[in-house]
């Protein structure tokens, strides 16, 4: 749970989030002022005011926030021990000492195909301190909505998850990241780890972890939710919260899909709304 909101990290902070085996969640904002999702391990803390990202490469997060600048971050490091905060994009480096020390770390240093050729530099509005999963809580939540996630079934028959992305939102021990955007235009993420696909159409959770911040999310509101596994297979989704009811005797909460995304590298790309292939006539 979120405890008391500060304006800076402390160095212990800074040293925890330095490691590139971590997981970084950015939250950003699309042109169309929806909420989108990024799996970003690049994430740092400069230092206590300034948060940075090494950019490797390209994709529609960068884009987005030099077009709006708020962002909402998670990271968590292999102990699962979680920060998250908000920040806001000031600027872009290509040279200098964020950049030479991210190079220097041994995932781009050694590697044949590419390394960090932008630094995005934040300032940190706020962040909440370090939090720690609630893993009873969460195994709980997540077998209960998988007694109750077949009660909020669409029972639409024309898919849209692929088998495949749906059963990264069915397992078990897969990450899921639920953002949305709150008043003061700020991304926010709260994890989701008990987050089922109902069916194609619908995911569902039942409210019983993080409930008291799941409850903030206003009925009808647009969402983003990233399932996330620990191969970093992932995939992005979007869509409507429908609110929580009642499901099996478990409060469920339910998001309709309209939208999803894949992230993984080397080739993002929407997946649905099915966009059609194109003849190349120019060459």
């Amino acid at each position: 749970m979120i405890s008391d909101t500060k304006k800076q990290f402390t160095e212990d902070e800074i040293k925890a989030f330095k490691p590139e085996e971590k997981i970084g969640i950015v939250a950003s904002i699309t042109p169309e002022g929806l909420p989108h999702v990024s799996l970003i391990t690049s994430i740092q803390a400069a230092n206590p005011t300034v948060v940075t990202i090494g950019e490797f490469c390209k994709g529609k997060s960068k884009e987005f926030i030099q077009k709006n600048n708020h962002i909402g971050f998670l990271i968590m490091t292999l102990d699962r021990k979680v920060w998250r905060g908000k920040a806001r994009w000031t600027h872009f480096k290509k040279e200098g000492p964020e950049f030479e020390a991210y190079n220097n770390l041994p995932m781009f240093r050694y590697n044949a195909y590419f390394g960090i050729h932008t630094v995005h530099f934040f300032d940190l509005v706020e962040t909440y301190g370090q939090e720690g999963l609630p893993l009873g809580s969460i195994v709980l939540s997540s077998l209960m909505t998988k007694w109750a996630k077949s009660g909020v079934k669409t029972s639409i028959q024309d898919r849209i998850l692929k088998p495949f992305a749906e059963g990264i939102f069915n397992r078990l021990d897969a990450l899921k990241f639920i953002a949305w955007i709150a008043d003061d235009g700020f991304p926010v993420i709260i994890p989701v780890l008990q987050c089922q696909a109902a069916d194609s159409r619908r995911l569902a959770f039942s409210s019983l972890a993080y409930r008291k911040e799941l409850k903030t999310i206003p009925k009808g509101v647009p969402v983003a939710v990233f399932g996330l596994t620990m191969k970093m297979e992932d995939v992005l989704i979007r869509g409507t919260f429908n609110g929580f009811s009642t499901s099996r005797f478990t409060e469920v909460g339910s998001v309709d899909i309209d939208w999803v995304y894949n992230s993984m590298p080397p080739c993002h790309g929407q997946i649905y709304p099915e966009i059609p292939l194109v003849p190349v006539v120019e060459f």
